[in-house]
């Protein structure tokens, strides 16, 4: 995998954000893969798609791609949040990738988040656009990256260095079964599992029953939200991200 950009391809363009765009997804196209069944090439959907840039040709994937020039951060700018609601509550919403690159124009981090770890939560709207801007009223949305699970951030270039194909598609597959969730039952595993990233490798269930008032704020419509944390506990060592040592005892297995 070549980190570079074609710098050549952008010599048209004179917009940086223009530039930033023809650069990225031809790197993507010319250097990446569909990251749940491992085939190369993807291929670039036609100008105009909403939410989605390319799509898997083997397995029908669809990808959107963020670029970034330094760091990522927590939130990220994103288009009209109409859009993005309607796209991610479909059938075939996109997963995400993510790329940040250096000034000299070299891949720094490369990473996808799959579809499944999208809910309406961290879609978060924006105000809507003041009656003098050109686009008035127009509302749009960012993505908060920080109610994903870290298990839901796949990378593929880390710290410039590249990840092995297969780790990569092992780490993708692996929680393809939120895809079978209902929208309500993947939050309640999502926000429960969460709370798991934020504790040491080995935890007990006194230590996630202290995040009840958190998760009975989200979901206040539920009673019975320690009933709710032992069934997300099951869910989740059923699909062995976390295994049972103890009575009340946990580990994590990602």
């Amino acid at each position: 995998m070549n980190l570079h950009f074609d710098q050549r391809l952008a010599k048209n363009y004179r917009s940086k954000s223009q530039i930033i765009r023809v650069l990225s997804e031809a790197w993507v196209t010319k250097n990446s893969y569909c990251p749940n069944c491992s085939e190369q090439p993807l291929t670039e959907f036609a100008n105009g798609q909403p939410v989605a840039d390319f799509y898997c040709a083997h397995c029908h994937e669809q990808y959107e791609l963020k670029s970034k020039k330094a760091k990522l951060s927590n939130i990220v700018n994103d288009g009209t949040y109409k859009t993005m609601i309607e796209r991610i509550n479909s059938k075939n919403n996109p997963s995400f990738f993510f790329l940040t690159y250096s000034k000299e124009y070299t891949v720094n981090n490369f990473l996808i988040i799959p579809k499944q770890f999208f809910t309406p939560d961290i879609i978060v709207k924006r105000k809507p656009l003041s009656v003098t801007a050109k686009r008035a009223g127009w509302v749009g949305c960012n993505i908060d990256l920080r109610q994903v699970p870290e298990s839901g951030k796949v990378f593929l270039v880390k710290n410039q260095q590249v990840i092995p194909r297969e780790n990569v598609t092992q780490q993708f597959q692996k929680t393809l079964f939120l895809r079978k969730q209902s929208m309500a039952s993947r939050g309640w595993t999502l926000d429960v599992w969460q709370c798991i990233d934020r504790l040491d490798v080995s935890f007990s269930l006194n230590q996630v029953y202290a995040f009840t008032s958190e998760l009975q704020l989200k979901h206040p419509e539920n009673n019975h939200v320690k009933d709710k944390i032992r069934q997300q506990l099951q869910v989740l060592r059923d699909k062995g991200m976390i295994e049972f040592i103890s009575r009340s005892h946990y580990r994590k297995l990602y």
